[in-house]
């Protein structure tokens, strides 16, 4: 477990923790905002980024040796989305309740496309399965814009659509292989697999609240805290699964957490619709 402890930890995750300091405290000290707070926001984020760093690897290790490794991680790392689509419909706010998953799924291919070039497997990601991973990204993300262009009379057809589309695609899935492994360190590491979904999963939930209270007392600008910082952040659990998963060797496992985790945002938000609208 040490050992995990200090891998999840990479160069990467101090240079990003480096950059969201540098950004808030440099934001607040720019625009006016309270740096003391700003700084313990961004400490807060660092730390929340640390928790799903080590969470995901050892989800990862735990679960390396059954088949479709890359299916389970891409729902695994949709808890927290579902935690805040759950908040959001007990608020009564289905339009923000389904922006949380459905946001998401601008970014992930995004930062896909950042993993695959940090481990030097671009080449290789891009070359497997690519027409499934074409259709899937842009399905997924054009669902989610047309969403936003609705009103609440045309959410039952973008329902209709969004379950058309997304249920075909998530069965045409590639099939993964299966990777056994008789090391007693990844047995070990199983015991801590529900533990660490927990983990994961409150850390998930936290990290927006926490971002938005480093941005409150930061006044960065809005434009830039929407799309960079909370839609980069909120999608930490994925990215790094990719890393995780890329580094051991695993590009279609990779692909598979991305695709799979925007066909869970639909659902998740279509899931969402359909509840307001029968309780409407």
């Amino acid at each position: 477990m040490k050992t995990l402890v200090f891998n999840s930890v990479t160069k990467l995750d101090l240079v990003v923790w480096l950059l969201v300091l540098l950004f808030f405290c440099g934001s607040s000290l720019f625009f006016g905002g309270d740096l003391q707070q700003s700084f313990i926001g961004a400490s807060g984020i660092i730390v929340e980024m640390m928790i799903i760093g080590l969470s995901i690897e050892i989800i990862i290790e735990s679960i390396k040796h059954i088949k479709g490794i890359g299916t389970v991680t891409g729902f695994i790392t949709n808890g927290p989305e579902a935690l805040c689509l759950i908040v959001g419909l007990v608020a009564g706010d289905v339009l923000f309740a389904a922006s949380t998953p459905l946001g998401s799924n601008f970014m992930n291919p995004v930062l896909l496309i950042i993993a695959t070039i940090i481990c030097g497997k671009a080449v290789q990601t891009f070359k497997t399965r690519p027409l499934y991973t074409a259709i899937t990204l842009a399905a997924t993300a054009s669902l989610a814009v047309v969403f936003y262009t609705l009103d609440l009379h045309s959410y039952k057809f973008w329902l209709m659509a969004a379950l058309l589309i997304t249920i075909p695609l998530f069965f045409m899935r590639p099939g993964e292989g299966e990777e056994e492994s008789d090391d007693m360190y990844h047995k070990g590491a199983r015991k801590w697999l529900f533990p660490a979904i927990i983990t994961l999963l409150g850390a998930g939930y936290f990290l927006d609240p926490v971002v938005s209270f480093a941005a409150l007392h930061s006044k960065a600008p809005k434009g830039v805290i929407g799309f960079l910082v909370l839609a980069t952040l909120t999608s930490w659990p994925e990215f790094k699964s990719c890393l995780a998963l890329l580094s051991r060797n695993k590009p279609l496992a990779a692909i598979l957490n991305i695709t799979i985790s925007n066909i869970t945002n639909i659902w998740l938000a279509a899931g969402g619709v359909a509840y307001f609208l029968l309780t409407k």
